[in-house]
This record gives structure tokens, C-alpha cells and sequence, in this order.
């Protein structure tokens, strides 16, 4: 029987062989965000072209799209038993480990010149994140994680979050334009303002992935999310659940009760020490009204098919 290894407080325990693969993934995932570091940093604060895809909130450039070409072609050349479902270019191969790859998670804040974005990259077999890392390339900071801790550039990382949220600082993206057709304007300003009377601070950066990493180091006491993807997230809720932290996935009626955290559009994320019931309540109350939203428009489909 091999030895068991002593694994993270939110982690199951691993064998060595385990332990092994999920470090050996982690290299390739910080050597991938390494390997666009230079274009990118080149690329900030010039004259960039921007593009759009859902809408004129949903920035996208040739840069993202480079980034993403490079990190893929970097994994399949290091672990050709890969599959990968990129941000920008979509799901291609069909190895055993699935890999969830934002080749910029903050394209609005790089394209203008803000310092607040990274590169995200995922690693997932059978299911479960095994290994990960989010690189933030001005800051040259690699926050990573394999099946055994957290780490930040090579040190382990442990969250702390003061016990009150009047004191603490929160950062969320919440509301945005969509979450005014999701939620109605005044009900998502209304939430809003819950959460700005209730914190002592809050932060509205613009990267999903960073903002939980920060919270992973104990820079921010939580985060809150409400229209994420795996590739934004699927590194960083291992990097904060093995540095101690708490993360909560939400499903906000898109995918089904259960879902792995990573796969759930909502979120909240908090460090150890964190006791913040109105982040609960407000973050909850959105996700269930989405869902019977949902269930009652499916209902009413139903009954006029």
C-alpha cells in the first residue's frame, strides 16, 4: 500500500504516485504562463486594437488569442495526453487530463493599461483540479498549487481573512450589465449597496482568477463572483482551498446541483478566519432567485410545447 502523504486541510489524502503527477502538472502549468510572459509584457500599455465578442464588455485582442495558441502548444509538446478548453479557441483533444486555460483573465484591464490581470491555467483528471497556476506577469508573482499545497513564487501560501466583514475587504465584479438583465437594475444596485454599507472596503479590480489569489495570500478577504467560467477559476479554487481558504461554488440554476466547484458561474471565496454572513445572504439570494427564474421559464417552455 503506498504511503499516504499529508495533503492540504481541504484536500483528500494522496498517494506518492499522485502527489508526483499533480506537481509535475503544476511545472508545466507555471512553465506555460512563463512562456507568454515576455509578449504580453511587451504588448501592455502599447497601442493595442481591441475586438468584442458578446457585447462592448467582452473585450478580447490578437494578444489573448497569441497567448492561447502558445500556452496549448506548449502543454501538448510537454504532456501529449492533454485536452484543453481555452477561453479563446475552445476545447480541442481528448487526452485524459483536461486543462482550463485564460490566456488573459483582465483582457479590459490589459488592453487599457491597468495592472490587474494574469495568465490561468487548470489541470483536471477525473474531475478533480489537481494542479494549477495563475500568473500575474507585471507584479511577477506565480501563485500555484499542486495536490499537496499552495505556493507563492516557490513559497506555501496561507490565506488569512480578518473575522468581521465590517472590517474586512471584499472584491467583486458584481453588478455588471449582465447582471442588471439577470437580476433587475434596481435589485442588483440594491445588493450592491448591502455590500458597500456592510465592508469596510470594496474593490471592483476586473480579474476573477487574481482577485481569488489574493484572497489566497491573504491580501483580501474575500471575493465574489457571478458569471465566472472553468478556465477563469479552475486553478484558483485549488490555490485557495490548499492555503486554507473556503470556496464556495454557486450554481445560479446553469448547471446542476453538485456540479464541481470549478464548473459553477458563481462563487464565493474566502480566507481562513472569515465570518460574513451578509456576503452569504446577498450572494445566495442572488443565486436562488436565477434559479427559480430559470425553473419557472423552463416550466412555462414546457407548457406551451
Amino acid at each position: 500500500m503506498p504511503m499516504q502523504i499529508p495533503s492540504s486541510p481541504e484536500s483528500k489524502p494522496v498517494n506518492e504516485e499522485a502527489l508526483s503527477r499533480s506537481t509535475q502538472l503544476m511545472e508545466i502549468a507555471k512553465s506555460a504562463a512563463l512562456a507568454v510572459r515576455d509578449p504580453l509584457l511587451e504588448a501592455f500599455r502599447s497601442d493595442m486594437a481591441v475586438d468584442y465578442k458578446v457585447d462592448l464588455h467582452d473585450i478580447v485582442t490578437i494578444h489573448d488569442k497569441r497567448a492561447e495558441a502558445t500556452i496549448r502548444a506548449f502543454i501538448l509538446e510537454h504532456e501529449p495526453n492533454s485536452a484543453i478548453m481555452g477561453e479563446e479557441g475552445g476545447q480541442i483533444g481528448n487526452g485524459a487530463i483536461q486543462w482550463y486555460v485564460d490566456p488573459i483573465d483582465g483582457t479590459a484591464n490589459f488592453a487599457r493599461g491597468l495592472a490587474f490581470w494574469c495568465v490561468s491555467i487548470g489541470a483536471v483528471i477525473d474531475g478533480e483540479v489537481v494542479a494549477g497556476a495563475i500568473y500575474d506577469p507585471v507584479a511577477d508573482l506565480m501563485f500555484a498549487a499542486d495536490l499537496k499545497g499552495s505556493y507563492l513564487n516557490g513559497t506555501p501560501l496561507r490565506s488569512r481573512s480578518v473575522e468581521q466583514e465590517t472590517r474586512a475587504t471584499l472584491i467583486t465584479g458584481y453588478p455588471v450589465s449582465r447582471d442588471f438583465r439577470l437580476d433587475g437594475r434596481e435589485v442588483a444596485l440594491t445588493n450592491l449597496g448591502e455590500l458597500v454599507e456592510t465592508f469596510s472596503t470594496l474593490r471592483r479590480p476586473g480579474s476573477a482568477a487574481l482577485s481569488i489569489a489574493h484572497v489566497a495570500a491573504g491580501w483580501a478577504d474575500a471575493a465574489a463572483g457571478f458569471g465566472v467560467n472553468a478556465w477563469d477559476v479552475a486553478a484558483a479554487t485549488l490555490i485557495l482551498k490548499n492555503a486554507g481558504g473556503r470556496y464556495e461554488p454557486l450554481t445560479l440554476g446553469k448547471v446542476a446541483k453538485g456540479s464541481a466547484d470549478f464548473l459553477c458561474p458563481g462563487y464565493i471565496a474566502t480566507g481562513t478566519g472569515a465570518n460574513y454572513p451578509t456576503l452569504a445572504r446577498v450572494a445566495h439570494s442572488i443565486s436562488e432567485s436565477r434559479i427559480a427564474k430559470i425553473a419557472a421559464q423552463r416550466s412555462e417552455t414546457a407548457a406551451t410545447a
